[in-house]
């Protein structure tokens, strides 16, 4: 089996009167390159921070690396 060196399961971010995450999930293989493309206000900076514990998604959760990110912001961000 694969490893996973990222697993998203419906993260959904809110800011005040907008979604900017909609229930996203993902893995992606350890081994790949990942890129996020789309269009301003496509939601890829605010995962990338919902990823690295710079924001708290309001709900679903993020695994880096076999840790939660919620849990291991602070060791995450400094790998």
């Amino acid at each position: 089996m694969t490893e996973m060196v990222i697993r998203i399961d419906n993260l959904t971010h809110d800011f005040e009167t907008v979604r900017a995450l909609d229930r996203l999930s993902l893995e992606v293989p350890y081994g790949i390159i990942f890129g996020f493309l789309g269009p301003n206000g496509a939601g890829k900076t605010t995962t990338l921070r919902a990823l690295l514990d710079i924001i708290h998604p309001t709900r679903g959760r993020a695994i880096i690396f076999g840790r939660d990110s919620r849990k291991h912001g602070a060791s995450l961000r400094e790998r």
